[in-house]
């Protein structure tokens, strides 16, 4: 079914041709209708499927045809990166209505977000914690909101945000339409739909999580220590254009990310410790082709939505399955296609068979005949009697989901603009 035949305005319609897209995904296909017919919304959706169009367009559909003036719409996102881009991609699905919007999140001054509270934009996209900063000033108020969405709830539980979600919802009003979009739902997701929801239509809940469907999976088990080298060996083989890896923690995207750029390879990082000029001027160098790798960790990779990008690497192999299918749903988006590399050391193999039993395949595992799997770890840095003993040598992988990047409860900041 063409978007033609979903009965959307002609002005987003006009959008969506401007972008190449004719046609629906899986998850707009089932969400638009229902959504339109003004039904809530429980979707089970993972990241690229399409999920962030299936609940802007009907929301832009019907704010065109509404009273202007005031906030009518609000969308709760886990992250910055991820505010940032939800209001990307509705300027470019807006671009030819006069609907504005705004991001609001921390990191960057309250001072033009207030300004588009104030003023009433169409569509607020925030988090949290920085949402509630400005609901404690008296010219925050959302008294005429109508819409609102839940976007990767399951992360925002992940990061510590029930509380702070429910204490967004006690400025909202309680008769609205809400959409709840959420890649996995475990109790507490359940119950807090339930406590959001009106007899919501279900979407895709008795889907296993899998990736995409068009994602090439590939496992190179290699030391530890000898990680840093294979994946140089990778980029410079020409196996990957550009890519966006994943370290387990922040102290491992520093330092691989200063080895490759000593080797001549230009690279970024983006984490939690990055201030949000930093991390704005990664991202868009990546996606501008400025860059030809990014360093991540999980949270702060939340967002982060690269046309066509070939490749992402899990230099650690993530503990929790639902976060690998996380990481290489970066690739093969809105049903393109992409590769996953997992650089696999002896002691993640059984992070690995999680992870296949998750999905209920097993990834392939490769080896390159032109590397050097027997080289020896470099020597641990000289050590002074208040420091640590050594562990086993520089690129040893820590256990544990600390240092994923995360930014905290004001993870979150700087204002929109209008729609183009």
């Amino acid at each position: 079914m063409p978007f033609t035949k979903l009965g959307l305005h002609s002005s987003l319609l006009k959008g969506l041709r401007d972008l190449g897209f004719t046609r629906p995904t899986a998850i707009q296909a089932d969400a638009i209708p229902l959504a339109m017919a003004g039904n809530d919304l429980l979707a089970c959706a993972m990241t690229g499927s399409g999920k962030t169009a299936a609940f802007l367009l009907p929301i832009l559909h019907k704010l065109m045809d509404k009273p202007r003036g005031t906030t009518r719409a609000l969308v709760l996102t886990p992250t910055r990166e991820l505010a940032a881009q939800i209001v990307e991609d509705l300027n470019d699905l807006a671009v030819h209505t006069p609907l504005t919007s705004a991001a609001v999140y921390g990191g960057v001054g309250m001072g033009p977000q207030e300004h588009a509270f104030r003023s009433g934009v169409d569509v607020v996209v925030g988090t949290p914690g920085r949402l509630l900063d400005h609901f404690r000033q008296s010219y925050a108020k959302l008294a005429g909101l109508q819409h609102l969405v839940l976007d990767e709830a399951d992360r925002m539980l992940d990061m510590g945000f029930l509380p702070d979600i429910r204490r967004v919802l006690r400025h909202v009003p309680t008769r609205r339409q809400t959409f709840f979009f959420s890649a996995t739902m475990p109790a507490p997701i359940v119950q807090l739909s339930k406590e959001m929801l009106h007899t919501p239509s279900t979407i895709n809940l008795e889907r296993r999580s899998a990736p995409a469907v068009g994602i090439t999976h590939a496992v190179y088990p290699v030391p530890q220590h000898l990680k840093p080298a294979l994946l140089l060996h990778l980029l410079k083989s020409g196996e990957m254009q550009q890519a966006l890896v994943f370290t387990r923690t922040k102290h491992r995207a520093n330092r691989l990310a200063k080895f490759l750029g000593e080797q001549g390879i230009k690279v970024e990082r983006i984490h939690g410790n990055r201030s949000q000029a930093q991390r704005t001027e990664a991202l868009a160098g990546f996606k501008s082709g400025k860059y030809r790798v990014l360093v991540a960790t999980d949270i702060a990779a939340r967002g982060i939505d690269v046309t066509a990008l070939g490749h992402v690497v899990n230099f650690d192999v993530p503990i929790v399955p639902d976060d690998y299918i996380h990481r290489v749903g970066r690739t093969a988006r809105a049903e393109a296609t992409g590769a996953a590399f997992t650089l696999v050391a002896g002691d993640e193999e059984s992070n690995l068979r999680g992870i296949e039993k998750a999905i209920s395949a097993r990834l392939p595992r490769v080896t390159l005949p032109d590397f050097d799997y027997k080289a020896a770890a470099p020597p641990p840095a000289a050590e002074t009697r208040h420091q640590r003993p050594p562990q086993r040598g520089r690129w040893s992988g820590g256990s544990g989901r600390s240092g994923s990047g995360g930014s905290g409860r004001r993870a979150g900041g700087g204002a929109g603009r209008r729609s183009r």
